[in-house]
């Protein structure tokens, strides 16, 4: 009896928690979240979906950079602290990246959403669907990372409305949260609008940028085939193009660019820890590595949006934050976090086609390689070969290019552990040396409060 007190409790906070929430960003209609009492409405429905959105600012402020950059190759750190600790792989339960109540907090209010939209619209409503798509989107994101970082981990579908609900979750195979990532994406890519018309194509999911979040998930599981043809359908999507090398910087600082497919978005009063961590201070929390740095090919455009050249030691990384932007100013920043654009889904098409093989399938995948490369202003390969000679094969090719393209967007890391080159990568800079320390830590915070939970097993 005492138990169930306890649980119904605990349900209590978690309600409380779940409809104290913020604007999604205080750039589109203002709203507040309702939680499962108050899904009476369409606005409700609306504002329900909102709150999922302003739970995802609070994941990604700091940690799109720890989980996808901070163990890899890409950065190095003169600090102390979270960064030193996940560069010199020394993680312990302790290290605030291996926390994912936040992410839980997100699944949690996607979970509301899901289970009371349909009480609002009735099951062939459009708008209904639609809402549905992005709530179902953003649970994938966030189980997505769940399972890319943790591995197995509690696996959730359902909001807490009863005391009898068992609230001490055990783990469930990662595989089986990835099947579910895919069906919600799933879902979505059927049911979300085509666009918006406005800066929320950017901000909210769609048709395009829920399969651009699949085709990512499909790498990750080595579908091949299957990212190759959610690739296409984002490619072809008149909503996604190149941006100039002239305003490739643009991308970041200004945001909402028509290459970017999916951001996480903040403003004046909803600010993110980009300047903390990469522009603020005698140095940023992380700088671009000596290894990074000598693997740009010479006459790169790009290097230059990236940091500051003329320092042998820069001090900071300007690529979101605008090229020239002095790393002594300590205003909080607004500008958005791209999970997803363009040239990262080409180049992973590219990669998935070299996968399956075939003379066709190597030459799409050499083509799509060389857009990105002449947009840089570098030579193209005029074949697999001339990618062979400088790389190795062209597998190694495409990887470089994503470093370079995508650096310090949080990808180099997932990067590294889909293709199996974690350990030989980062072995010989911090030991790395075991697949099981591929994994994060869980948080000794929820071990405590969950006595079903066990450790990741590197970290008994």
């Amino acid at each position: 009896m005492k138990l169930k007190y306890i649980k119904t409790a605990i349900i209590a906070i978690v309600l409380l928690q779940v409809t104290a929430c913020t604007d999604i960003l205080d750039k589109d209609p203002v709203s507040s979240f309702s939680a499962s009492g108050f899904y009476k409405t369409t606005a409700d429905a609306q504002a329900g979906v909102y709150g999922i959105y302003d739970a995802a600012q609070s994941v990604f402020t700091y940690n799109f950079c720890y989980w996808g950059e901070g163990r890899a190759d890409n950065v190095q750190t003169a600090q102390t602290g979270e960064s030193l600790t996940l560069l010199s792989n020394n993680l312990s339960a302790t290290a605030s990246s291996a926390d994912w109540s936040a992410l839980y907090r997100m699944i949690s209010r996607a979970n509301y959403t899901i289970r009371y939209i349909p009480d609002v619209y009735e099951e062939d409503n459009a708008t209904g669907r639609q809402l549905l798509g992005q709530a179902r989107a953003l649970r994938a994101l966030a189980y997505f990372y769940v399972a890319r970082v943790w591995g197995d981990a509690p696996f959730i579908t359902e909001p807490y409305t009863s005391g009898d609900q068992d609230i001490f979750i055990s783990k469930t195979d990662k595989e089986i949260i990835l099947d579910q990532v895919e069906e919600d994406l799933k879902y979505a890519a059927a049911n979300c609008v085509d666009k918006f018309n406005s800066n929320n194509d950017r901000i909210m999911f769609t048709k395009g940028s829920a399969n651009a979040l699949l085709t990512q998930v499909y790498m990750w599981r080595h579908k091949y085939s299957e990212a190759v043809a959610s690739s296409a359908l984002v490619m072809s999507n008149p909503l996604y193009s190149l941006v100039a090398i002239a305003d490739w910087g643009k991308m970041f600082s200004a945001s909402y660019s028509k290459e970017s497919i999916f951001e996480v978005g903040y403003n004046d009063t909803e600010t993110n820890g980009l300047r903390v961590l990469y522009a603020i201070g005698s140095y940023a929390i992380y700088t671009p590595s000596v290894k990074w740095k000598e693997s740009i090919e010479e006459g790169d455009l790009r290097e230059d949006f990236v940091y500051d050249m003329v320092p042998a030691d820069p001090k900071a990384i300007w690529k979101y934050l605008g090229r020239g932007e002095s790393d002594e100013v300590s205003t909080p920043a607004k500008q958005n976090i791209i999970l997803t654009r363009l040239a990262d889904i080409m180049l992973l098409r590219a990669e998935a086609l070299n996968k399956i093989g075939g003379e066709a399938n190597k030459t799409e995948a050499l083509t799509l390689l060389n857009t990105i490369r002449t947009r840089a202003g570098l030579v193209p390969f005029d074949t697999e070969a001339d990618a062979i000679a400088m790389y190795g094969d062209l597998e190694s090719a495409i990887l470089h290019e994503r470093s370079v393209e995508l650096c310090f967007e949080g990808h180099r890391w997932f990067d590294l552990v889909r293709t199996g080159k974690a350990i030989s990568t980062m072995g010989p800079i911090n030991g790395l040396s075991d697949e099981a320390n591929l994994e994060w830590p869980v948080h000794q915070n929820s071990l405590n409060k969950n006595p079903s939970l066990a450790q990741n097993p590197f970290y008994n």
